[in-house]
């Protein structure tokens, strides 16, 4: 498999993931015109794409949905709880807990987000295996045997908690980003990346990094702290940034 974060971060989150026969992408929170260049800036065209996953209806994950789903009639996998404020959508697919996608096998875990009937992805092809979580406040513990030992992981690292509880957000969002429904800190991150990571682990993607709360290097150094005591290592660690799309990772 390949994967390309194209966007991340409270202004947009668009990923694309490639398989031997399937193409798709997990939310449409930028631009279509955006997420059509970054496409194309990989050697791929949009009308190539096989199914859109969304994790969840807030407008950083879906701003560019509606354009993008109208002019290539691509299948949106959503639940019923979220069409509701997508009711736009005219090609659209309810996920159930595991489903697939051509030679995609695809295991739907919930999160814990101020959004309803949020969702993070397992995304299974022959012996790769990708993980996409963003937006929750927490992990639940049954699904840890689950998430052990993947290839890849795409793991919200949004916030430093001292330079949250230090800055200007007033205090009720910072409750909301500290709570259960919010977002994942750094420690947050490093802490479940390292129980999660195994000798399958070839790369980790820290995403959803705030511009106002947090520094590519508080992210990346919490990570290799605790990975530093845990003694594991992992060989490629990537920031996804908002503007710029990652390198194509491929397994």
């Amino acid at each position: 498999m390949k994967i390309c974060v194209l966007s991340s971060g409270s202004k947009g989150n668009t990923t694309y993931i490639e398989s031997e026969k399937v193409k798709i992408l997990i939310d449409i929170g930028n631009s279509a015109k955006y997420v059509k260049e970054k496409l194309e800036d990989i050697g791929v065209e949009p009308e190539e794409i096989n199914a859109v996953l969304i994790t969840h209806t807030h407008v950083d994950h879906v701003k560019g949905l509606k354009v993008f789903e109208n002019k290539y009639n691509i299948p949106v996998y959503i639940t019923d709880v979220m069409l509701k404020s997508l009711d736009y959508l005219n090609n659209y697919v309810f996920l159930e807990n595991e489903f697939d996608i051509g030679d995609m096998h695809i295991i739907a875990i919930k999160t814990s987000h101020d959004a309803p009937d949020s969702r993070g992805y397992i995304i299974i092809s022959g012996d790769d295996s990708i993980v996409y979580i963003t937006d929750t406040g927490y992990i639940n513990k049954k699904y840890f045997d689950i998430l052990s030992n993947r290839n890849v992981y795409v793991m919200e690292s949004n916030h430093d908690i001292e330079m949250l509880n230090n800055g200007s957000y007033p205090f009720n969002l910072r409750q909301r980003i500290l709570s259960d429904k919010g977002h994942l800190s750094n420690y947050d991150s490093a802490k479940y990346l390292s129980s999660f990571i195994g000798n399958n682990t070839k790369c980790i993607i820290l995403a959803h990094l705030s511009e106002d709360n947090n520094t590519e290097e508080l992210a990346y150094n919490t990570l290799i702290e605790r990975l530093n005591d845990s003694d594991t290592h992992v060989d490629n660690i990537i920031i996804a940034k908002q503007n710029k799309e990652t390198e194509l990772v491929k397994l």
